[in-house]
């Protein structure tokens, strides 16, 4: 006698070498339908015990020819983009605020977002400019500046697993400083419309998300406080 569905588990290894899940098969299938698992990633059935190609599973060969009829492998078709969207999800972990995502929500979140190249000096936001994204900063290092009387100031540099520019993400507010590349770096986008489309389709990756960002928000407000309690201090003292 067949399991009921609910209690049936698969787990899929995707082209980047990690291995996701168990999802049940509603959520497979939607994996299917959504093109993010593809008629030749291999699945393990855990019930079975045993992988094969997910266009060989008789659980969701009506699902590939609904997608594709005449079956979602047909020669000549194109291949559509894997399940995250062009880097590994392991390789997020450096950013600190996706620390505690699962391999899972890792891969999913990873669709929300855009892989940005940065060359060494190029200006990432400029102060003044409307802003509409966040960035994470995957690799390299960025200088956060202002110009001051025709003279550089940096307020700060910001290291691989950082992030900036989120406060515009709540309010399209200008950019309060320049932010440069000091050397080639990658970054990771998450653009207003992605973030809005996060909370809607996704609220569950957006949670964890949200409260990462306040955590570090709080971090850096209770530093902020320190040093102003800091120079208030040594002011009294050489009055």
């Amino acid at each position: 006698m067949d399991q009921p569905t609910q209690e049936i588990r698969f787990k899929i290894w995707a082209v980047d070498d990690v291995v996701y899940g168990p999802v049940d098969l509603p959520t497979l299938a939607e994996w299917v339908r959504d093109e993010r698992v593809l008629a030749e990633t291999w699945v393990y059935s855990c019930h079975e015990n045993k992988w094969s190609p997910a266009g060989q599973m008789k659980e969701l060969r009506a699902v590939f020819n609904a997608v594709q009829p005449g079956g979602a492998a047909a020669a000549g078709a194109a291949v559509p983009a894997p399940l995250i969207a062009g880097i590994r999800p392991g390789a997020l972990r450096r950013v600190k605020i996706l620390g505690e995502m699962t391999d899972q929500q890792l891969g999913r979140f990873a669709q929300f977002m855009e892989v940005e190249n940065v060359r060494q000096f190029h200006t990432i936001v400029k102060q003044g400019d409307p802003g509409d994204s966040m960035f994470l900063i995957l690799e390299g290092e960025l200088r956060v500046r202002q110009m001051i009387g025709g003279k550089e100031t940096v307020l700060v540099t910001l290291l691989a697993g950082e992030f900036f520019g989120d406060i515009s993400l709540f309010d399209h507010g200008p950019r309060s400083a320049d932010v440069v590349a000091n050397n080639n770096s990658v970054l990771l986008k998450v653009s207003a419309t992605n973030f809005q489309r996060l909370l809607q389709d996704a609220p569950e990756l957006a949670t964890p998300f949200l409260v990462a960002i306040c955590k570090t928000l709080t971090a850096r407000i209770r530093a902020d406080n320190r040093r102003l309690r800091d120079s208030i201090n040594v002011a009294r003292a050489t009055r």
